[in-house]
C-alpha cells in the first residue's frame, strides 16, 4: 500500500474503515483471518484480521450468519466497502456461523449452571 500508516486516509484508517463497514452489513457475524491468520493488515502494534488492502484492490473475508442469504450478504458487503474504498472489492465467504445454535447452547449452559448452583446451596 502506498499510503503511510499514520497519514489521514492512511493504511490504519482505511483498514479500520473497511472492517467497520463490512461488520455493519446485516448477516455478517465476523471477519475471518484465515486458518493461520494470513488474511490481515499488519499495523504497528496490531493487526486487522479478515481484510487485505492493495493499491487497486480490497479483499474482505466474512463469516455469514446461517439464517442470512449468503450471496446477497456478500454482494451487500461488496457494495458497502466499494463506497468507502474505491477500486476492486473481492468478498470471500470464509465461513457460515449458526448463531441460533450458539445461543441455544449458551442458554442451556446457563440453565445447567443455575441448576448446579441450586443443588449445591
Amino acid at each position: 500500500m502506498s499510503t503511510s500508516p499514520g497519514a489521514p486516509g492512511g493504511l490504519a484508517e482505511q483498514a479500520d474503515l473497511v472492517r467497520m463497514t463490512a461488520l455493519s452489513v446485516p448477516g455478517v457475524v465476523d471477519l475471518h483471518g484465515g486458518s493461520l491468520g494470513e488474511v490481515s493488515v499488519h499495523l504497528p502494534g496490531r493487526r486487522v484480521s479478515g481484510i487485505r488492502l492493495r493499491d487497486d484492490r480490497t479483499e474482505v473475508h466474512i463469516v455469514v450468519a446461517m439464517a442470512s442469504p449468503v450471496r446477497e450478504t456478500a454482494d451487500a458487503v461488496q457494495r458497502a466497502v466499494a463506497r468507502v474504498r474505491p477500486g476492486r472489492v473481492d468478498v470471500v465467504v470464509a465461513d457460515v456461523h449458526d448463531t441460533a445454535h450458539e445461543e441455544t447452547t449458551r442458554d442451556t449452559a446457563r440453565e445447567t449452571t443455575r441448576d448446579t448452583a441450586r443443588e449445591t446451596a
